[in-house]
């Protein structure tokens, strides 16, 4: 056992730091690094599409609160009973540092706060969107992190050497014992992140992807992975139809949308180069 042990995946001794009464979270740092290389990645690839670059701030200026408010949302709505109900407090809803982010809302009310102000600026939002695809893919490989800091959203155990050690903590700090040793589901959706990134950089090289399309195979790669995913994570969840994770239900339908809507918009180009000019 102790052979075995030694060639898990240890985690992090703590998540958070405190610099006098100011918490430094792990989990936070992960996040906005990943903004940061999204934000400077968007901008040289909208640039190389022909956009202006500094679109990219102002992008970012309202997704990033529209992303924040919308994962929250979705947090609190599939999870309301760890908030409403009987000997709950319902101000905890409101209390983002907790943790509790939900992807889907995240980037359904971020895209639409992008999108709404593209449209108030009169400029196509298909270009920019096929340029921060992969960003976007890198950007969530690289908050995954946070959760391997905070010790959350892994699978059941496992004794595979790449298992994850979960270390018990008193006052935030690991005391080295190990509680349990599990799938690292966290870091099967960074290497599949990163898989997405790297496809849809070849895709888009080999055949220039335009008309949002980048952006539609971004969103089917990442729910394609994310299905698969989320059946391995053991960690309480709203269910629906009996024992289907909703995080699971979500993935397929928006994979399906998103399929839908690239062949549709493929199709459509295609019709549309066709005619003689």
């Amino acid at each position: 056992m102790l052979t075995t042990y030694l060639a898990n995946i240890p985690s992090p001794p703590q998540g958070v730091w405190h610099l006098g009464p100011i918490p430094i979270r792990a989990y936070a740092l992960c996040i906005l690094t990943g903004v940061v290389v999204a934000y400077f990645w968007t901008r040289k690839r909208y640039a190389d599409r022909g956009g202006d670059p500094e679109l990219a701030v102002d992008a970012l200026l309202v997704a990033i609160p529209a992303g924040i408010i919308g994962a929250r949302l979705y947090h609190v709505i599939t999870d309301h009973d760890k908030y409403f109900g009987p000997g709950r407090d319902p101000i905890d809803a409101f209390k983002i540092t907790n943790g509790g982010l939900g992807i889907w809302g995240g980037i359904v009310l971020g895209s639409l706060a992008v999108w709404l102000l593209f449209r108030a600026k009169k400029v196509p939002l298909s270009p920019f969107a096929d340029a921060a695809a992969p960003t976007i893919a890198l950007a969530q490989a690289i908050g995954r992190l946070g959760n391997w800091f905070n010790q959350e959203l892994y699978g059941g155990p496992s004794t595979a050497p790449w298992a994850l050690e979960i270390y018990e903590r008193v006052d935030g700090r690991s005391t080295g014992q190990v509680l349990e040793v599990v799938q690292p589901t966290f870091l099967y959706e960074l290497l599949w992140n990163l898989l997405v990134v790297a496809l849809l950089l070849f895709v888009d090289r080999r055949w220039r992807m335009d008309r949002g399309r980048l952006f539609m195979l971004y969103v089917a790669g990442y729910t394609f992975g994310r299905f698969f995913i989320e059946n391995m994570r053991t960690d309480p969840a709203t269910t629906v139809f009996g024992d289907i994770r909703i995080n699971v239900l979500v993935s397929a339908l928006v994979f399906l949308g998103a399929i839908g809507l690239f062949i549709v918009t493929t199709l459509r180009a295609r019709q549309l180069n066709s005619r003689p000019q």
